[in-house]
């Protein structure tokens, strides 16, 4: 599939209705765990594309460039807005989040198997640990805070939910989240739609978390929120970095719109839903129109073809989301020790007693076991018994086999 020989309109015949607009939601009883998570990614790369127009505008003078943008930006827009309404009014905060955190993890998963650059797959596999253990920590509230709560129905037990690399060790010191960037002269296609899209999907999660903590109804929820948040904002930092900043802003717009049509026709060829299928069709014809557009921007301003961009054109392998269990398993048995050392990943066993890591976790949080993350296991335990898990036979890491407490010092302290 190549989408610039689509057939298309002309972008001004792009724009939606408001009738149009407001969609008919999915039934959050009978629709695909998958077909949820696709909503979400695409919710996120159209904010995405729209945040990075509007920057893109705000370092441009040239007049018919941002009235390009403008145009543009705007089909994104109603795209987002279309997309975000498909979520049913009576969906709750919790159960968007957990289809939030399984878009992450078999997300990652997916893209971390089909690339080929050792630098994404290693950024991918790093933070893999860390949104399967927000899993399980949402999980847990869950079962806290809702009567007859049942996270395994949510995520069609496709995806398992036992602990990963606990969160309390995800809190790393700013410049240890920053990797080393691709050449994009060099790279696959495939390498770099992936840090586009893990950087968007990443961005959307942050957003999320910023802005439904104090939405929660307990201080416990808000609180857990806030502090996976802040992972986010870590795994977006690390994402955003693997990209090439020598790019040109026509450059980057091309490979953001090739990217968005990607992931529309990819969703398109997977969706069983037919009412969000057509949706996904749709849109994938409104993104070809503004892929030709960029291109002939790049062309015009910059006398660059679009193809030292996304060469011919042709999709690569197109993006399928479904179970990663024994991925994820094997990654978590290898890697769990792993954390950040600047452009590194490392064995928490090698780091010096006075790395920047031990000196920023004590700083922001001397006694781990106040934190959110850990205080609703404890909380789970206590209430249920033992906490709450979906998994196929006992986590891979025998630290986090005990279902009776909560492990907070593997992958933070030498001596975990």
């Amino acid at each position: 599939m190549n989408p610039l020989k689509e057939k298309t309109k002309d972008v001004d015949k792009n724009y939606l209705t408001f009738e149009k607009l407001y969609p008919k939601p999915y039934n959050k009883k009978t629709t695909s765990p998958y077909t949820k998570t696709r909503v979400i990614l695409l919710n996120g790369t159209e904010y995405e594309s729209v945040w990075f127009l509007h920057q893109f505008a705000r370092h441009c003078s040239n007049d018919e460039i941002k009235q390009a943008i403008a145009t543009v930006r705007m089909q994104e827009q109603q795209q987002q807005k279309l997309i975000s309404c498909l979520k049913p009014l009576n969906e709750s905060i919790l159960e968007t989040t957990i289809a939030y955190e399984q878009l992450a993890i078999d997300l990652t998963a997916t893209l971390a198997q089909n690339d080929s650059d050792r630098n994404n797959i290693d950024a991918l596999n790093f933070a893999l640990l860390e949104d399967f253990d927000h899993l399980y920590r949402f999980s847990n509230l869950m079962l806290i805070d809702v009567k007859g709560a049942d996270p395994k129905a949510l995520v069609g037990k496709y995806t398992e939910i036992t602990p990963g690399r606990p969160t309390v060790a995800h809190h790393r010191y700013p410049k240890d989240n920053v990797k080393r960037a691709m050449n994009a002269q060099k790279a696959d296609l495939y390498t770099k739609l992936v840090a586009n899209i893990i950087t968007a999907a990443e961005q959307q999660t942050m957003n999320y978390y910023m802005n439904i903590s104090q939405w929660y109804k307990n201080d416990l929820g808000r609180r857990l929120y806030a502090e996976i948040g802040m992972v986010e904002e870590e795994h977006v930092t690390q994402y955003e970095s693997l990209k090439d900043p020598t790019c040109s802003w026509l450059e980057q717009w091309v490979m953001h719109e090739y990217t968005e049509c990607y992931l529309y026709f990819s969703a398109y060829s997977e969706e069983d839903n037919k009412n969000i299928k057509e949706i996904w069709h749709e849109f994938f014809l409104m993104e070809c129109s503004h892929l030709r557009l960029a291109c002939d921007l790049l062309k015009k301003f910059e006398k660059k073809d679009y193809s030292s961009v996304i060469g011919d054109g042709e999709f690569p392998t197109l993006l399928k989301l479904g179970t990663n269990k024994d991925y994820v398993r094997d990654v978590l048995e290898r890697t769990i020790l792993l954390t950040s050392d600047r452009q590194k990943y490392v064995s928490i066993m090698s780091l010096r007693d006075n790395a920047d890591f031990f000196l920023y976790q004590d700083e922001i949080m001397p006694n781990a076991n106040n934190n959110a993350s850990h205080q609703v296991i404890e909380k789970a335990i206590k209430k249920l018994g033992q906490d709450y898990r979906y998994q196929d036979k006992p986590n891979p890491v025998k630290a986090l086999q005990s279902r009776k407490k909560d492990n907070t010092t593997i992958a933070r302290k030498k001596s975990g």
